[in-house]
């Protein structure tokens, strides 16, 4: 187990390297200053040395990234004062702290993903396995039909036609809007439930096709067949033999949507006007600031690595014939 986390530790060290990198250069081929856009159009060049120099941007792009890296490992000095370790910078746009706007953002993104991902995936396994259970017959093919019409759907066309019917029209569910947990549970719940039943109709066909297809797959297995041989329930023969080994597939799935979720759902925050990762992402590619994109890109690839290495120890927990080394 030690050698497998040291393992994908030191691969994802690298992915990170990489894709800061080529965050970081493609930023520059943009034909936008952001130091220009910072001046205003009544711009001197002496003021603008000086916007160049507090933005840390005066530098050849080689050096910029080298001081960056070196930052998030020892701090970094700007204009502004010390920022510590780990440091990813300060705004172009108001100069505030990356890590910390960052850390605000977070919360939002983690209760649209969590609880989005309770309830399709809730949802999801459930209509699989009533349409595992009833294979061939109307109700499987209406749970099929029904799955491939909701995979076809698009969240930035079922958000706005849910709003307008159910939230603004008929007024029946609550409007979209972020609260923190801890001051008022029951409107973080209102808040968020607009958005994740919309995220449920998306992500639920997925859960369904598969959870159906890989549970008929193991209900033909020869471990199955003994164990309703030696006359088991169908229950115990479903939830005890073939459920477990179809959760594999699943959990591929889960931790590649999790990982995307955390990193923030973007189509999902602007539709919603909810103020996350995401929404702070395409926010900064608007606005040419690289340090802000910079910091969400990484949390990002981050939160997508943890959650592809949980998986993977994840499966060695289902199937006991899988080792980490």
């Amino acid at each position: 187990m030690i050698r497998f986390l040291l393992r994908r530790a030191a691969g994802a060290v690298v992915i990170l390297l990489i894709i800061s990198a080529v965050t970081f250069f493609l930023f520059y081929s943009i034909p936008r200053d952001p130091a220009r856009l910072a001046c205003g159009k009544t711009c001197d060049p002496e003021s603008l040395a000086m916007i160049r120099a507090s933005l840390g941007i005066d530098k050849p792009v080689p050096a910029q990234f080298w001081e960056y890296l070196s930052g998030i490992v020892t701090g970094r000095d700007f204009a502004t004062g010390h920022c510590p370790a780990p440091c990813l910078g300060y705004s172009f746009r108001d100069e505030s702290p990356v890590l910390q706007t960052i850390l605000d953002r977070m919360p939002t993104t983690a209760s649209l993903a969590v609880g989005g991902t309770v309830i399709f995936l809730v949802v999801g396994l459930t209509l699989g396995v009533i349409a595992a259970r009833n294979q061939g017959k109307l109700i499987d093919k209406g749970l099929s039909s029904l799955s491939l019409v909701m995979s076809s759907m698009q969240i930035y066309l079922v958000g706005p036609l849910v709003l307008a019917l159910f939230v603004y029209h008929l007024d029946i569910l609550p409007s979209p809007r972020y609260v923190e947990l801890t001051e008022d549970p029951l409107g973080w719940f209102r808040g968020l439930l607009v958005p994740w039943l919309v995220m449920s109709i998306i992500f639920t066909a997925a859960y369904t096709r598969m959870s159906r297809s890989t549970l008929i797959e193991q209900m033909q297995e020869d471990h199955v067949r003994t164990a309703r041989a030696k006359g088991m329930s169908e229950r115990t023969v479903l939830f005890r033999h073939a459920w477990r080994g179809s959760l594999i597939p699943i959990v591929t799935i889960l931790g590649v949507d999790m990982g995307s979720l955390f990193g923030g759902a973007m189509v999902t925050e602007f539709t919603f006007a909810l103020p996350g990762l995401g929404r702070l992402a395409v926010n900064s590619v608007i606005q040419t600031d690289l340090p802000m994109l910079m910091g969400v890109m990484l949390f990002a690839a981050a939160a997508i690595i943890l959650f592809n290495v949980l998986v993977d120890a994840v499966y060695a927990l289902i199937d006991p014939r899988i080792r980490l080394t």
